[in-house]
């Protein structure tokens, strides 16, 4: 009787395996690159990767950077990842800093608006006179800032805004006698507060959890964008403008126009068709359940996940598609 029951278990199990059981041509595991260790992509890669182990297929994520995730996708090293969707229409077309265009990596989902933050230190604001980024480069301020590393899509839209937008390079800003380094969002946040840097310059979401740690170790403004500047920047990569909201932050008295862009998901051109769709409809079903640990999720909605502006995979297009 015993080997019997057992049996009907080891049956049970089995047929219970079966139910759950990926198709053939799937790969055994999704390899999704994330962020930089402290920010909220970091965070959300963590998110991502559990609710879709849980409800498709294992996925493990990583460190990552907006333009490194690319070259990963597109060259196969990685499944997926975030960045924003200016750097991907850039590597597609190949377009600096990409060698050739990157056709393997098309997106999955623009999740939510990015924000490009110009913060600088209140007193070094108030002591030269500066009302917005094109003040610094009028004047040509022996300005210390920094950014996030190089293969981050921070650093390629802080350094694409000074270029595009204002004809200044990292080099003509240390000819001023100023400097830039490379931090992660923790450490520019500490350079920031014991004054050994006058600005930390990044791009993030909406209400994000670094720029209020900055606020909370020092005085700081965030800086407008020129006008131009984000004409230039939305003429040659897209972007767009959104206003950082005062109710968002303290250090925020008015609005604050800045170079807008989305954060989104990339993923390999030749990855199956149903595999791109089940993670998309996973995504979508627990939406609400994300949003309660990432609360720029919340901005997810099928109108917006893709576009005709920048390479989509056939399997996201067909889901968005059918819930708009």
């Amino acid at each position: 009787m015993r080997k019997i029951v057992a049996l009907a278990l080891v049956f049970a199990l089995v047929l219970a395996g079966s139910a759950f059981a990926a198709p053939a041509n799937w790969p055994e595991q999704i390899r999704f690159v994330a962020g930089p260790p402290g920010g909220n992509w970091f965070a959300l890669g963590g998110t991502l990767a559990d609710m879709w182990t849980k409800n498709v297929i294992p996925t493990t994520s990583g460190t990552g950077g907006g333009v490194s995730n690319i070259v990963n996708v597109d060259r196969g090293k990685a499944d997926m990842g975030l960045s924003v969707a200016s750097v991907v229409g850039a590597a597609q077309a190949g377009e600096a800093p990409f060698k050739k265009p990157a056709n393997n990596a098309t997106i999955f989902a623009n999740l939510y608006r990015q924000y490009t933050y110009f913060i600088m230190r209140k007193d070094y604001a108030e002591a030269h006179g500066i009302k917005s980024i094109g003040d610094i480069i009028e004047k040509k301020l022996p300005i210390r800032m920094a950014t996030l590393k190089p293969g981050t899509s921070s650093e390629f839209v802080i350094r694409s805004i000074f270029q595009r937008g204002f004809g200044v390079s990292w080099d003509d800003i240390k000819s001023w006698g100023g400097s830039v380094e490379y931090a992660s969002y923790s450490d520019g946040a500490n350079l920031l507060a014991d004054n050994h840097i006058d600005m930390f310059a990044f791009a993030v979401g909406r209400a994000a959890s670094i720029v209020m740690k900055i606020e909370s170790q020092t005085d700081i403004v965030i800086l407008p964008v020129d006008e131009k500047a984000r004409v230039a920047m939305q003429k040659a990569l897209g972007t767009t403008t959104f206003e950082v909201d005062p109710k968002v932050y303290k250090s925020v008295t008015e609005p604050v126009p800045v170079v807008g862009d989305y954060t989104c998901i990339i993923v390999r051109g030749d990855l199956p068709e149903d595999l791109v769709y089940s993670m998309a409809k996973a995504l979508w079903e627990h939406k609400n359940d994300l949003a309660a640990s990432i609360k720029d999720i919340a901005e997810l909605n099928p109108q917006e996940a893709v576009s005709d502006a920048v390479k989509a995979h056939p399997g996201a297009i067909k889901f968005w598609n059918e819930v708009k």
